[in-house]
């Protein structure tokens, strides 16, 4: 067989994509339409800690074990790394996997799906109880710290350091909310935003320009035109497939947010209000917003003219919308624009040998590496976490064949991260997001349901706050 070199190789994968579900990130197969997979309340952790089984391989082409540098560990190190996707981003997924085992023989990973987010976290923490854990672990925006706050996360940097890998490579936006105390726990890779998704049929019917709304005032302008028989003007999500990432963008574009950075909560104050009663207008007072079970699956057939859905839905979404699709910026609110990031990077559990800690980040560092991020980025839709990366002439090549991609990438730099209460109390998304429910669904006061989220989340936050003072002094 002739030899490949290593660029050959990852276009030849690339190449062999299959398709991609509708799901906005990975897990269980889902259409949800955020930066997560779409899951109920976390529930507490099953007993058993053994891998279900993997989806549907991709098979990679054979390549030259010196198709890769050695690093001249010696013997193969063998590493378990835990995923959490299903459909065609597993398979990507999978992809990934093998395209490292086989271009190098140093590390051989053993990749084990183990569910969505919610179901990896709560068996990895039964592993951990179980003395049972795998080496890597994907984990999600929202469980990282959890596992950080703990003790049983590896600190990075010097792996980094070994391995040639920069802080300076990555996307700051995305590579900071994996830092705490200057010291890396989590490195991006499957990384996403929200975007403003619309219908460019519906818009041209309505006699709209072919772009997103500037502003929330100017679609509320907008909205009577593209609702109709059959069809709303927008949708939202319920608590289960994330409203609450969703909304904090918009809270902040009223001048509210969830929390401080030290987990005072500022939910309840004027412009959470404000948002809030936003919120309940679109879909108790004007009435053009609808509330889906699966907002995703009710865009793409129609039946509303727009969401906001993340990045990584793009590949589905284009795939499946029975229309031609536009993609903007979030609209801006009266404080101006506010955009959050998504999503899950990579993890070492504490504790390994040096060898397997060294082997762990060896395959980090390809899977977020700036040739393989490039792969990823164009197979899934989420975000490129190397700044090279964004920059390269394939993906600079990607963003002039697919303008709603490029997009997400623009928007990139004006997102900010996650607000406290939302991604380092522990189930904060899901109370945020049911008191969301309250109302858009219920059409509650926000100012009394509100106050009902910020005691719940003081409550729940209070043993957090506790153990990070021990953590962090």
């Amino acid at each position: 067989m002739a030899k490949i070199n290593r660029r050959q190789f990852l276009r030849g994968v690339a190449a062999g994509t299959g398709a991609l579900t509708l799901a906005a990130c990975g897990g269980a197969a889902t259409t949800s339409p955020t930066a997560e997979p779409t899951t109920g309340q976390a529930t507490a952790a099953p007993t058993a800690v053994q891998a279900t089984a993997a989806p549907t391989t991709v098979q990679a082409t054979a390549v030259p074990p010196t198709a890769m540098p050695q690093s001249g560990m010696g013997s193969t190190v063998e590493i378990t790394y835990w995923g959490s996707f299903s459909g065609g981003l597993g398979e990507a997924e999978q992809a990934t996997v093998e395209a490292f085992n086989t271009m190098q023989k140093d590390v051989k990973v053993n990749y084990q799906f183990q569910g969505n987010y919610e179901e990896t976290a709560q068996k990895l923490t039964a592993a951990i109880q179980a003395r049972q854990t795998p080496d890597v672990s994907l984990l999600s925006d929202v469980w990282w710290f959890s596992f950080y706050i703990n003790g049983q996360l590896q600190p990075l940097d010097d792996l980094m350091a070994a391995e040639g890998v920069k802080r300076e490579a990555y996307v700051d936006v995305l590579l900071n909310e994996g830092i705490r105390k200057n010291t890396v726990y989590w490195i991006p890779f499957a990384r996403s935003t929200p975007l403003f998704y619309y219908n460019k049929e519906a818009w041209a019917e309505a006699g709209l320009e072919d772009r997103a709304p500037k502003t929330w005032n100017e679609f509320m302008e907008w909205a009577p035109k593209l609702n109709k028989e059959g069809r709303a003007a927008f949708a939202h999500p319920g608590a289960a497939s994330y409203i609450a990432w969703l909304f904090q963008g918009v809270i902040w574009q009223y001048g509210g947010r969830y929390s401080d950075p030290d987990f005072t909560i500022r939910i309840h104050e004027e412009g959470g209000i404000k948002a809030g009663n936003f919120y309940r207008d679109t879909t108790q007072t004007y009435k053009w917003a609808t509330t889906p079970k699966d907002v995703t699956q009710d865009f793409v057939t129609g039946q509303s003219a727009s969401a906001m859905l993340s990045t990584a839905a793009l590949a589905g979404v284009e795939k499946n919308a029975q229309f031609p699709v536009g993609t903007g910026f979030l609209p801006e609110g009266p404080a101006g624009f506010g955009c959050c990031t998504g999503g899950a990077g990579m993890a070492i559990l504490a504790g390994l040998p040096a060898e397997k800690q060294q082997a762990a980040m060896k395959w980090i560092a390809f899977a977020t590496g700036e040739e393989w991020t490039i792969n990823w980025a164009q197979r899934t839709g989420y975000m490129p976490v190397r700044k090279a990366a964004v920059q390269s002439e394939s993906m600079q090549k990607y963003f002039t064949e697919r303008p709603n991609f490029r997009t997400a990438v623009e928007q990139l730099p004006k997102t900010r991260p996650q607000d406290s209460a939302r991604v380092y109390v522990r189930g904060g998304d899901q109370i945020i997001g049911k008191g969301l429910e309250r109302i858009t669904v219920a059409g509650e006061d926000p100012a009394k349901v509100w106050m009902d989220v910020k005691k719940e989340l003081e409550e729940t936050a209070a043993p957090t706050v506790e153990l990070l003072k021990t953590v962090e002094g």
